[in-house]
């Protein structure tokens, strides 16, 4: 869930939860390295490979998920794993000098959630070395600059979202603010997230590649279908601050918005404040996407009307699994039959059941989410 080439999965941000998170973010300008496993950094047969993971952050639970689980598969496969983070968004100096340094140990292979396009020409270079390089959750800009991504098909998470959002309407008119990542860039998991949910609710987006192109009224022809208005498009920046002023301006160019699509679960926060500030809070339903504790708990409370839950920690322990199985002589990891990457799975959790979609009860999720 990245949200962008310098935020973006997860999108996924949870800015305002580093505090939290206790976790020490390396700092300076040389290496990130804010981990690793004992012994030989590389070998193959049955010694230790070494594998580097390259994070956008570590103030962010869905990276620090991330790092957990990428440990513990990395102890059950003898690898010695160096941990590398960037010191903030868009730090890409870090991610640079983290790649350089994973080929001079002579690791095996790099795990990356890039900060931006500028760690490209690293990457290459470590491929050109040997390493075997897997993008996590988003790809990079080209796709090419890694072997293969393991990601959660975002386009599947907001359609989920989006069929739940139209059965949950019954047919009555939807009036709908879109509270995006940005509104002056343009990155995959943002067109993605905001298509699918439209195509979710039976809503054509009108552009393959732009945000904000779909008509902006007509009917939507998901669950028993109705009449709809697309009252904004506002960006958020993932973050519950953007989410917030972005609800208030939605609010101030329509008034009766009563479906609220969020980018993510702090945008999904911070619409929900802006909501109950104007007492609005009842009679609005508010559709996230991340899958964190802490958003399974706004589905239980009635925060949000539905969660789209992805695994960040599945996405890193099956990335370790597969360099150290190619390293020991097995096979390249392939991409999902369809797809241009390796779909690490979504589900749709909420409160109930609706229009015979298939749901996870926020109790049921629980067992796999990630963070507080």
């Amino acid at each position: 869930m990245n949200l962008s080439s310098s935020q973006a999965s997860g999108l996924r941000s949870r800015r305002t939860r580093a505090a939290a998170i206790g976790i020490t973010v390396c700092l300076g300008a040389t290496l990130a390295a804010c981990g690793s496993s004992n012994g030989s950094s590389s070998s193959s047969g049955g010694g230790k490979v070494g594998v580097s993971l390259i994070l956008k952050t570590l103030s962010n639970p869905y990276f620090v998920s991330m790092e957990k689980d990428a440990k513990t598969q990395a102890a059950k496969d003898n690898v010695s794993l160096t941990v590398a983070a960037g010191t903030s968004d868009g730090d890409t100096q870090t991610q640079i000098t983290a790649i350089d340094n994973a080929v001079s140990r002579g690791d095996k292979g790099i795990l990356i959630t890039t900060n931006g396009d500028a760690v490209n020409t690293a990457l290459k270079r470590a491929k050109q070395a040997g390493l075997f390089v897997i993008a996590l959750d988003t790809a990079p800009n080209p796709p090419s600059v890694a072997d293969i991504t393991y990601a959660t098909d975002n386009e599947q998470a907001g359609k989920l979202d989006g069929q739940y959002a139209a059965a949950a309407l019954n047919g009555k008119p939807a009036v709908i603010a879109m509270l995006d990542l940005f509104n002056n860039q343009v990155v995959s998991v943002d067109i993605d997230r905001d298509h699918g949910f439209l195509e979710g609710m039976g809503i054509d987006p009108g552009s393959k590649t732009e945000n904000g192109k779909e008509a902006k009224s007509g009917k939507y022809t998901g669950g028993k279908g109705g009449t709809y208005k697309i009252a904004c498009h506002q960006p958020t920046q993932g973050a519950i601050d953007g989410g917030r002023t972005a609800m208030e301006n939605c609010l101030s160019a329509n008034p009766d918005i009563n479906v609220v699509y969020a980018i993510n679960e702090p945008a999904g926060e911070g619409a929900y404040n802006a909501l109950k500030a104007a007492n609005k809070e009842k009679s609005v339903a508010i559709y996230a996407i991340d899958g964190s504790c802490s958003g399974l708990k706004n589905v239980t409370s009635g925060e949000f009307a539905a969660d789209a839950v992805q695994y960040p920690g599945k996405m890193a322990a099956l990335g370790v699994s597969s360099i150290a199985k190619l390293a020991r002589g097995g096979s390249k990891p392939s991409v999902t039959n369809g797809k241009s990457f390796y779909d690490t799975g979504t589900a749709l959790v909420a409160a109930k059941s609706l229009g015979g979609l298939t749901v996870q009860s926020p109790s049921q999720a629980a067992s796999a989410c990630w963070g507080d």
